[in-house]
């Protein structure tokens, strides 16, 4: 599976946290990937899973 190129706001990890009123990351990334994604350059995330919503409707069809 190659690298996606799309941005984290449509992927499945990127979560709404109640506690803090953001957006954040729920995956354990390392200083550098983190530094990426706190300066908006994190670009190709091999994390990237596509968030889609409806996938189990799909499936019951």
């Amino acid at each position: 599976m190659g690298k996606q190129t799309t941005g984290c706001d449509y992927c499945s990890h990127y979560i709404f946290d109640e506690i803090c009123q953001c957006y954040l990351c729920e995956v354990d990334l390392d200083e550098d990937e983190m530094a990426r994604f706190l300066t908006n350059s994190f670009s190709n995330c091999p994390y990237f899973q596509f968030h889609d919503e409806y996938r189990i409707v799909r499936k019951q069809n």
